[in-house]
């Protein structure tokens, strides 16, 4: 069976930007220095915030490992250091435009192998719906990659109504990628910041659009969560729970569960057991295949867990790998055909 593997989690960033830090001031910016002819490191405050290899801005290097890994398509997303949302409205759109071009370049170079998500400056949401409608419509971008909070406002704050009610009217896919995690504080050691942390974070995150109301108002919002959901997919029953025994706190028709149904996920979990569990709660036509690319968390080969879940049928296979993905971003058909084609003559 002839399967076409999307990889829709992956990140990507210019080889070289401006220095925001000495243009505009600031500890917060990031900055890329080189370290080597195949490495840089990322810094924030002059500290060394992740070291990053070539894979992160050489589209070859990205589609060798592609072939080898057996994956037709990246979708391209920034790295969430760089949504800058803490800084004034005007200069995180510069940030965002860098990155957004960038992107667009990378697809349209080789637009059989990628397809691209764009990032807009949310913590104001006129300009935040600008770069948005250039992404969507002069750039060709396939969606929108946000934060799980803006300053330490969750999703469901009233500023953001706005921008999730246009990017309903205007069918812009968002993925939800967790950053500035809830108490990062407490999670100095043992790295728990990227394996408690960032699940914990996606999870709020969901629930706060649940729970206010958000995707009550908003239904045909097309939202996906990075790595599994996080922890939200296992809390739900306790969601729902509260929403039982503290009726004066609802501000839904229905329980959580009922809404929850409405997001997609990709299946960054590792463990074939949760994708099963997964498929039982929002069914398999809401899951795509995503390992989080190129980072050291990221699952090799791409798909490997949705290879070991053993009971899948070829559908739920053959949607999980690629359909979904491609219909959640509305991919065209010349885009899904060429990368198959191009797939099939590699041997992958």
């Amino acid at each position: 069976m002839e399967v076409l593997r999307i990889d829709f989690h992956t990140h990507i960033i210019p080889e070289s930007f401006p220095d925001f830090a000495e243009k505009y001031g600031g500890e917060r910016w990031p900055v890329l220095n080189r370290t080597c002819a195949c490495g840089a490191s990322i810094m924030v405050g002059g500290k060394n915030f992740r070291d990053v290899t070539d894979q992160v801005w050489d589209p070859k290097k990205r589609i060798q490992d592609m072939d080898r890994e057996g994956v037709d398509i990246q979708v391209l997303s920034p790295i969430p250091v760089t949504f800058s949302y803490w800084a004034p409205p005007e200069q995180a759109e510069m940030m965002a435009r860098i990155q957004n071009d960038f992107i667009a370049e990378t697809v349209n170079e080789y637009p059989d192998r990628f397809a691209g998500l764009g990032t807009v400056p949310m913590q104001n949401s006129e300009t935040a719906i600008r770069e948005m409608d250039r992404c969507m419509n002069e750039l060709g971008l396939h969606g929108i990659e946000i934060g799980t909070n803006i300053n330490g406002q969750n999703l469901d704050h009233p500023d953001f109504i706005p921008f999730f009610e246009m990017a309903e009217k205007w069918e812009v896919p968002l993925f939800i990628h967790p950053w500035e995690t809830l108490g990062k504080e407490r999670m100095p050691n043992h790295n728990f910041m990227y394996t408690i942390g960032m699940p914990s974070e996606t999870a709020l995150a969901a629930a706060s659009l649940i729970w206010s109301g958000m995707m009550e108002k908003f239904p045909n919002l097309k939202i996906c969560f990075a790595h599994g959901g996080g922890s939200f997919p296992y809390l739900i029953p306790r969601l729902d729970q509260g929403w039982q025994v503290w009726p004066h706190l609802r501000l839904t028709t229905h329980p959580p569960s009922y809404y929850a149904k409405q997001f997609y996920f990709d299946s960054l979990n590792y463990d074939p057991m949760n994708i099963s569990y997964m498929i039982e709660r929002f069914g398999s036509d809401k899951i795509f295949m995503g390992s989080d690319y190129p980072f050291l968390l990221r699952e090799v080969n791409p798909g490997k867990v949705l290879d070991e879940t053993l009971e899948l049928t070829d559908e739920q296979r053959k949607a999980m790998f690629g359909g979904n993905a491609a219909e959640f971003l509305s991919l065209g058909k010349r885009k899904r055909g060429a990368a198959v084609a191009s797939h099939s003559n590699t041997g992958g």
